[in-house]
């Protein structure tokens, strides 16, 4: 998929973000479950990196000790200071303090449905073009790892499984994709189901 078709899936989504008015959630393959009240405002940057062979998607590993979602596969972002402003200003902020990706490579083109999880939080996913060269320094507290996935696996149904695990005393359902030893799963997998949806004009009739 070129960048040009890119930017063509996504004219309007600042106006009309995603594919859906109502937002998405871990409460989406969960019938009967509902997000908590009181959320926390945050942004991420869906990174789509303009390659020769072909765009890819970039992903951080977080590290083992965080408190929250330790050593799971995100999107760089974060919750939104009271000085952002903005949710661009947000994802962009964050990208740069967590993996050292300067804003001037990147152009954001649209955004995807808000997407609330069970910790709280309601985010906003920035897609942006990234164009290389460019250097990544990894925050060594909150980032093990910067690595890139094709966006044609991505883009690929296949890769996309429904698995499950009990979290509570209660069985949740998520979406989930595997990548070599990459593990990209929850909140994360979501998006980027939204995203293939976007891309690929595969808009849902009704729920996920």
């Amino acid at each position: 998929m070129t960048p040009d078709a890119i930017i063509h899936r996504l004219t309007g989504s600042f106006e009309n973000p995603g594919t859906r008015q109502s937002p998405r959630g871990d409460h989406d393959l969960n019938p009967g479950t509902h997000p908590p009240a009181d959320l926390t405002p945050a942004a991420v940057l869906v990174p789509i990196v303009i390659r020769g062979a072909g765009p890819t998607v970039l992903f951080t590993q977080r590290t083992a000790h965080l408190e929250k979602h330790a050593g799971q596969v995100s999107f760089p972002g974060g919750h939104q200071d009271p000085t952002d402003g903005t949710s661009e200003e947000t994802a962009l902020r964050e990208t740069e303090e967590e993996v050292g990706l300067d804003r001037r490579h990147v152009e954001i083109v649209g955004r995807l449905d808000q997407y609330l999880t069970r910790t709280a939080f309601t985010i906003t996913p920035l897609v942006g073009l990234v164009t290389p060269p460019f250097d990544v320094t990894p925050d060594a507290h909150e980032v093990a790892e910067v690595f890139e996935v094709p966006l044609a696996f991505l883009l690929d149904p296949d890769n996309h499984q429904r698995e499950h695990r009990e979290y509570k005393g209660i069985n949740r359902e998520f979406y989930a994709m595997r990548y070599g030893d990459y593990y990209i799963w929850g909140a994360t997998a979501g998006m980027v189901v939204n995203l293939y949806q976007v891309l690929t004009d595969n808009r849902p009739q009704g729920g996920a």
